[in-house]
């Protein structure tokens, strides 16, 4: 048997044939692609593209200049269509990216012209322009509502210690109750309190003072945990504890949690002397289905 490799021709003298040994070497050595099987393997570097770009991301199609996709050279765009990287294409020659479209269309409008998408599309479009990497899009979109809204809001949210380790126990607690009473809802007590020292109506008027005449000791005579499933705060900041219970709710809602809450009370425990907790209580409803 004579094995040959692809740039050879076979030999008709059977005196040229091969050793077995020879044989044994060229299937250890394979032999060299010509040009037609390279291209079925891997396609050839760098891609050119047209001037004018058929694409399809993720069944969507549109078209634009190449010099828009490359408008911005440090995004993802700008690499893919920079002929360093390969795109594969549809079966009508469009090129493909394997992502949502929906927004596509607000990605290309702010590269060809600088266009911002309307409000109700800003968070989506900004995920969007995480993925693309597009740098002017994204802090453009951080200057407007509602994604600078929300950067006041954490940076609020930052004073919270375990804020979201918080959020977590009350879905944890609401589920387990839930589950075990095989009820549609689950209740909870959560304590929201602002301030570190207890108060009374004796103590208001001169609080502030008083919270910094207290010595270490005497602060550690205050120092308790109220009966609650959760306990968020104290903090430093102009916003009370209805700014962070609007937190809480808008944060449980995003994760599809539908909440309610109310006020049953304060925590009135007796510490010492006239000196009363007065942390107040507010029942979570969640509700499941």
């Amino acid at each position: 048997m004579v094995v040959v490799t692809g740039q050879n021709k076979v030999s008709a003298n059977p005196d040229d044939a091969m050793s077995s040994s020879d044989a044994e070497d060229d299937f250890q050595e394979p032999a060299t692609p010509t040009a037609t099987q390279a291209g079925q393997a891997l396609p050839l570097l760098p891609q050119q593209f047209p001037e004018v770009v058929p694409l399809n991301v993720g069944g969507m199609h549109f078209t634009t200049r190449l010099s828009t996709l490359r408008r911005y050279e440090d995004t993802m765009l700008a690499a893919m269509f920079s002929g360093r990287h390969y795109i594969p294409t549809d079966t009508e020659g469009r090129y493909f990216i394997d992502r949502d479209g929906t927004y596509f269309g607000d990605i290309l409008n702010f590269l060809r012209s600088g266009d911002l998408p309307p409000r109700e599309r800003v968070r989506s479009v900004y995920k969007e322009a995480q993925y693309y990497s597009i740098g002017p899009l994204l802090d453009s979109l951080e200057d407007i509502q509602p994604l600078k809204g929300e950067k006041v809001r954490q940076a609020f949210l930052g004073l919270m210690p375990y804020y979201k380790d918080h959020l977590e126990r009350i879905i944890e607690i609401a589920k387990l109750r839930a589950m075990q009473r095989k009820a549609r809802f689950a209740k909870l007590k959560v304590c929201v309190f602002k301030e570190e020292m207890p108060i009374t109506p004796y103590e208001c008027p001169h609080f502030n003072s008083l919270r910094f005449e207290r010595s270490e000791s005497e602060t550690k005579l205050f120092e308790h945990h109220c009966e609650v499933d959760v306990s968020f705060g104290p903090w430093e900041a102009v916003a009370d504890v209805y700014d962070l219970l609007h937190c809480i709710v808008t944060d449980l809602s995003a994760q599809g949690i539908t909440v309610d809450h109310q006020c049953i009370g304060v925590c009135d425990k007796h510490l010492i002397n006239h000196y009363y907790c007065k942390r107040p209580i507010y029942e979570f409803k969640i509700t499941w289905w």
